[in-house]
């Protein structure tokens, strides 16, 4: 099959190296995008050989199966930030371009919403798909536009934030249009001047006893030592970081299903009578249990794991890759801690990152 576009084609590429938890097999085919128009191009050539189609970001949110994938990857490195008038607040960047980066970027101009979302891994092009969200913010809140590639018409599209569908860790680009939309660039109207959110529990405790509002710049620094305390910012040399960060979504369930995750944990002793189930409010009667006091109620402890995959030893919720793991070995981890979760306490966990090549 030949390949006529302008980005250049690379065969049978290891995907391991390309994702933060190291795992899984090659790509029969890898088109690297630096511009926009090699997106349809990369997609025809996908539709000519009747190859399933991947797209690829900085690999942080994802878990590639040993086998790998038998069709094209995607890999986005679309580039640049496009700032109009800063004291609009809106500001444009490209998919590829890095997130963490990105935020240091906005802060540093003093533009405020998405300071609580620091030293998350991965691209600006994934924030969107999974509606990322930390510490009390998440992006739906500022993102105004989505620039992608729509495959269903082959066009150019511009999605405004309702289109988009955003819902806890969850949009379109992830529920029922998966396979429709490319992310190419966001649009985030953002907040010049703004004060910064520190609503969260972790964050109210770090400037406990300050009294002056902490600068933008000083709440950064604070998630990035929060994350870092739990082995959720990335750092050469540490197996901890290791991962895909969170492994599994927080559960949201309505109250009447809470109470009864609260009176089975009593029962089975995972919850003394002075204690309550810790549960947060998700909006419309529903609220959002924790994922990881869920996992170490149900017997997996920080640390946990058996063999080459384990549970971090700083949270229980990221997943990690001792040294060798395969694919196998994380999803046998994963499936242990889902099925103890679900007869400890009636809930089920869904994985977080995406399953590629399963």
């Amino acid at each position: 099959m030949k390949y006529s576009g302008s980005a250049t084609l690379q065969e049978n590429v290891p995907l391991a190296p390309l994702t933060t938890l190291g795992v899984g097999g090659p790509a029969r085919f890898l088109i690297r995008v630096t511009e926009e128009k090699q997106v349809p191009e990369a997609l025809e050539f996908a539709a000519l050989g009747r190859w399933p189609v991947f797209v690829l970001g900085g690999g942080s949110n994802v878990l590639v199966s040993d086998r790998g994938f038998p069709g094209v990857v995607i890999q986005m490195a679309l580039r640049g930030i496009q700032a109009g008038n800063i004291s609009s607040g809106e500001i444009e960047a490209a998919a590829g371009e890095e997130w963490d980066p990105f935020v240091a970027w906005c802060l540093t101009r003093n533009l405020a919403g998405i300071e609580c979302l620091s030293g998350i891994p991965g691209t600006v092009g994934g924030t969107p798909v999974q509606n990322v969200g930390a510490y009390g913010q998440e992006v739906s809140a500022t993102i105004r536009t989505v620039r992608a590639f729509d495959r269903n018409s082959s066009r150019f599209a511009e999605l405004s934030n309702e289109d988009c569908g955003f819902s806890y860790r969850s949009s379109i680009f992830n529920r029922e249009s998966r396979d429709r939309y490319i992310v190419l660039s966001v649009t985030f109207a953002l907040s010049a001047g703004g004060s910064p959110c520190i609503r969260y529990a972790d964050l109210e405790r770090f400037f406990a006893g300050k009294t002056n509002l902490p600068a933008l710049a000083e709440v950064r620094e604070a998630v990035l030592k929060i994350r870092a305390a739990k082995g959720m910012v990335l750092t050469p040399g540490d197996p901890d970081n290791r991962s895909a960060g969170s492994f599994f979504k927080n559960p949201i369930v309505n109250e009447q299903a809470a109470q009864l995750v609260e009176d089975n944990a009593r029962a089975c002793g995972r919850l003394a009578k002075a204690e309550s189930l810790p549960r947060y409010t998700a909006g419309e009667g529903m609220v959002k249990l924790p994922a990881a006091w869920l996992i170490e109620r149900a017997g997996f402890s920080k640390g946990y794991g058996r063999g080459r995959a384990g549970l971090s030893g700083k949270h229980a919720l990221a997943i990690v890759n001792r040294g060798g793991a395969s694919a196998s070995d994380i999803i046998d981890l994963m499936r242990e801690i889902q099925s103890g979760v679900k007869t400890t306490f009636g809930i089920d966990l869904l994985p977080e990152p995406v399953l590629v090549g399963f």
